[in-house]
């Protein structure tokens, strides 16, 4: 072999050596980060839960129009004609679950659960029981339901989604259409994401495929832990699904399971982003921080002396990002805690201690559960409403539907009824009926006046 040739095979050998060494480092780095997913699935199935619901779903009534003969017959025949299609039929969803400790609770999407008649929850072992909700918080999604058993029950361990990196391998476990068990795998796509669900939207994104039924299951990390419980899916979207931080579930389980509800903290301020100008005009360098647009009267903003005007740049040590990122803090701390703040106020920074309080249920929020056991439907009375409808009245709330069981079709209140009064208290927008509603305890009783075609009439309703 000439010097030459043996030259040119020597550098081929190191230069194959070489790629060999870059490459077969780098498959084995890949397989070192590379997650066991046969052996995850294995350990984690056990743990995710499939929930099954039923609820009666009743159609609208027919709409009845005021007429001075009476019944109008065309309406009479109109409504007998579509009778069949107006009774109450059972409406059955399915959704996924996963249990958190070894007495039988469990989280899920409080949507997978809101207003079931039945739960059933039936475990990977073929295991089936019935699920009772405990507690859920609509704001956040998230609901937890207890089944009653003896036996053992596989737990999935709970993780910290704080840690949680862009680009992290994760695996969801759940029940796409009714198929379950059904195991998917991908990245973190992005952390914090607003998707205008809420008012503490955090989502983590992921491209582990999610689907309908997913809804309620657990999205782990290459651990094996749970870091997310998948949530919300972009229709027509590929490879986009969205699940809440399991961080912000383990803040908020201590209440749903003393309580049945959760009860959030309160600074009492307005905020708003800070853009770039903003920032310049108020002699900022950079644009983090939330801009205090307004401070709500005795609230605990106001006493700890807060401005209108001040940018608030941390909140109890931690750094804010986006300004959105401070009413989910503020909603996580627990009543009566001291936090300092770390605050910009004319070009210095200035240090804050302020102590939260309660954030009080709006007065829709409040009478939700009365209008449950109302049992109809109403909506404000506009002057073109009035017209469309041919009512006698353009002021008040209008009864748009009556469910087939409750206390308002006990009371013989029909659709297209104007509520005029409840308890005394005039009624003339939502607001002021749900106000009036939110003052009423179980148990109690309404009072409620009437507006009927011409004619005027008072019904009692007790809500028990």
């Amino acid at each position: 072999m000439s010097s030459i040739n043996l030259k040119r095979t020597l550098s081929l050998v190191m230069s194959g050596l070489l790629l060999g060494l870059f490459f077969g480092s780098g498959i084995a780095s890949a397989k070192a980060v590379m997650p066991d997913f046969v052996e995850l699935a294995k350990r984690l199935k056990p743990a995710v839960v499939n929930i099954s619901t039923s609820k009666t779903i009743t159609p609208s009534r027919m709409f009845q129009r005021p007429s001075p003969f009476g019944q109008d017959p065309f309406d009479d025949f109109f409504n007998r004609f579509f009778e069949n299609n107006r009774r109450p039929h059972t409406q059955r969803s399915l959704g996924t679950g996963f249990i958190i400790s070894d007495d039988g609770y469990i989280i899920t999407n409080n949507h997978v659960v809101d207003g079931a008649d039945e739960i059933k929850v039936k475990l990977y072992d073929g295991r089936e029981f019935k699920g009772v909700v405990k507690g859920a918080d609509e704001k956040l999604d998230i609901a937890l339901v207890k089944i009653t058993t003896k036996e053992h029950v596989p737990v999935a361990p709970l993780g910290d989604s704080d840690k949680l990196q862009v680009g992290e391998w994760v695996m969801a476990i759940g029940n796409p259409f009714g198929l379950e068990a059904t195991v998917t795998a991908g990245i973190v796509s992005a952390k914090g994401r607003v998707i205008g669900s809420g008012p503490y939207d955090d989502y983590i994104q992921t491209d582990a495929s999610i689907n309908p039924g997913n809804s309620g299951g657990p999205l782990f990390n290459a651990e094996g832990q749970v870091v997310g419980i998948n949530t919300a899916i972009i229709a027509g979207g590929q490879g986009i699904g969205f699940a809440i931080p399991i961080n912000m579930a383990k803040a908020i389980i201590p209440q749903l399971q003393e309580k049945g509800k959760v009860t959030r903290g309160r600074l009492g301020v307005m905020i708003q982003p800070l853009t770039e100008d903003l920032a310049k005009s108020f002699g900022v360098k950079g644009e983090k921080g939330a801009l205090v647009s307004e401070v709500i009267a005795g609230s605990p903003a106001e006493k700890a002396g807060l401005k209108v005007g001040d940018i608030i740049v941390t909140y109890d040590g931690k750094q804010l990002g986006e300004f959105n990122e401070l009413p989910r803090l503020v909603a996580s701390t627990p009543v009566g805690s001291k936090v300092k703040l770390d605050i910009i106020r004319d070009g210095k920074h200035k240090e804050v201690t302020v102590t939260i309080d309660k954030l009080q249920e709006t007065a829709a929020e409040a009478s939700g559960a009365i209008k449950r056991m109302l049992g109809m439907t109403v909506q404000e009375l506009t002057p073109e409403l009035a017209t469309r409808m041919q009512l006698s009245v353009t002021k008040g709330v209008v009864v748009t539907e009556v469910a087939p069981a409750g206390a308002a079709v006990d009371a013989g209140i029909q659709p297209g009824d104007v509520i005029q009064e409840v308890n005394g208290s005039k009624i003339s927008t939502l607001d002021e009926y749900d106000k009036a509603l939110a003052s009423v305890k179980k148990n109690g009783l309404l009072r409620i006046l009437l507006k009927r075609g011409t004619s005027s009439l008072f019904v009692a309703v007790r809500v028990s």
